[in-house]
């Protein structure tokens, strides 16, 4: 895909204003995203009891955001070929911020469940803009420093997310972290409108106008098999097998199989060419992101309420727990990805999740009065350390599975994988330890429901240690994918 043509190839470079403030616009907006994607969970006790939540409505509060990401980030990338990286970028930052002020404003479960599933919509709008606004704009030199400099700053986001949002929970109240969205996108705006220049797939103009990869149907189907199966998870506590919880189930399976034969009928011009997964390497590497960030999604979830609820920290401090593991993989996660290009991601891969695991055994350990030093920090830490194995070898093996004109959508359906897993595990998790109802405000139904959770999120991790030992070696020298 030729990002632009000859004529207007991308010149930017990072140390003249418009390229500082290209790589500002980019930051501040994947880091509007990143920030929502972790300060949420440590803000479910407060506004569960403000609007008087149930479990259910904990879950859809974080899997509402989830399902829009993971169902339409792809989709949200071919909009930006098509109609303009920037355009699309700048509507999808206009459109989280509206989304993030019914966010804050919300009276009721339901009002923040619906402007969550529209925050998420926008998230899929300016997610694959923040990245693909650099790719196409700086010259071929300064393109990888501009990258590096938006990966690292963005991972600075998400460790400070946590730890700010607790402040302004406990200082403010839990519609800030929302609130605070504003003037980001201000920045943004201001920033993208200034310096950012337009591109998109000059292909397209060349062939008459046509863009296959624009695939609604796909990603409408992806949304409503993800959908349908949550809703069922989520239900079944409260109404069993009661007809509609079936009925969620059926069409979400369903939409799996039509999703296939749609995606299988376009070929390589569908949202998810259904010829990469003719690599098995690629098919079992997003099994294991699934199966890993499921374990993530789960642990992350129970622990912020588990904490506060039953443990009785602040926000603050329950925001401030977690800091240490998102550090260790901004600083451990380089040399992770250069010891899996000396010795193949298989062993980084299997001893990882087995290190987390190990961690989250620990973690089941914490009860009322713990101490941050002795009885948190250890698990947080072992967890974070063996993410950290993971998180950068596996990114690069998915990558070097397929032929290099796939790297794109493998790239973004990896994302997407990443998100439904933790999306699956929230909804799924309270079903499987018998947490329902208002649950969550009571210690003892919460602390055997946390220790069972933390259970099963260890076993997903060593189901993928296994996974990755049998099954996962080092990518060929060129992609699997057919061309």
């Amino acid at each position: 895909m030729d990002v632009t043509s000859p004529a207007s190839a991308p010149q930017l470079r990072t140390g003249t204003a418009a390229g500082r403030g290209t790589l500002l616009a980019a930051v501040l907006a994947s880091g509007m995203v990143f920030l929502d994607s972790t300060v949420v969970n440590v803000a479910l006790p407060r506004l569960g009891a403000e609007l008087d939540a149930t479990v259910a409505g904990l879950q859809w509060t974080v899997n509402g955001y989830l399902l829009m990401l993971a169902a339409f980030v792809l989709l949200g990338g071919a909009l930006g070929d098509r109609f303009g990286r920037r355009r699309i970028f700048l509507l999808g930052v206009l459109w989280f911020a509206a989304a993030s002020v019914l966010c804050g404003l919300a009276q009721g479960t339901g009002w923040l469940i619906a402007a969550r599933f529209l925050q998420g919509a926008g998230g899929a709008l300016l997610t694959p803009g923040s990245l693909s606004v650099l790719q196409a704009s700086f010259h071929p030199d300064d393109r990888g420093r501009a990258i590096g400099t938006w990966s690292g700053l963005s991972g600075v986001s998400t460790a400070l997310g946590p730890l700010v949002g607790g402040w302004l929970i406990d200082a403010l109240s839990w519609r800030w972290i929302f609130f605070v969205n504003l003037p980001l996108a201000l920045g943004v705006v201001l920033a993208a409108m200034r310096w950012v220049p337009e591109s998109r797939d000059e292909s397209i103009s060349r062939t008459g106008g046509k863009h296959h990869g624009f695939d609604v149907a796909g990603a409408l189907l992806g949304a409503l098999a993800l959908g349908g199966v949550t809703y069922a998870l989520i239900d079944a506590p409260a109404h069993g097998a009661a007809p509609a919880v079936l009925a969620a189930a059926v069409v979400g399976l369903a939409a799996v199989v039509v999703f296939v034969l749609v995606e299988r009928r376009r070929g390589d011009h569908a949202m998810l060419p259904t010829g990469l997964f003719s690599s098995r390497l690629f098919s079992v590497l997003n099994v294991f992101t699934v199966v890993v960030y499921a374990a993530l999604g789960g642990f992350t979830f129970f622990l912020a309420v588990y904490l506060q609820n039953v443990v009785g920290w602040s926000a603050l401090l329950t925001g401030l727990a977690t800091v240490p593991m998102t550090l260790l993989l901004l600083v451990g996660s380089p040399r992770a990805g250069a010891l899996s290009a000396r010795i193949g991601p298989r062993l980084p891969l299997t001893v990882g999740p087995v290190i987390a695991a190990a961690g989250l055994l620990l973690l089941r350990r914490v009860g009322p009065g713990a101490s941050y030093w002795v009885d948190v920090l250890p698990g947080v830490v072992l967890f974070g350390a063996g993410l950290t194995l993971v998180v950068a070898p596996l990114t690069t093996s998915v990558l070097g599975a397929v032929s290099d004109r796939f790297a794109g959508v493998a790239s973004g359906f990896n994302n997407a994988a990443s998100r439904a897993g933790g999306l699956l595990a929230v909804a799924a998790l309270p079903l499987l330890v018998g947490l329902s109802g208002t649950g969550y405000e009571q210690k003892g139904a919460l602390a055997d429901a946390y220790r069972g959770a933390l259970a099963w999120c260890a076993g997903l991790l060593l189901a993928g240690a296994l996974l990755a030992a049998v099954l996962i070696h080092r990518p060929p020298a060129k992609g699997g994918a057919p061309s």
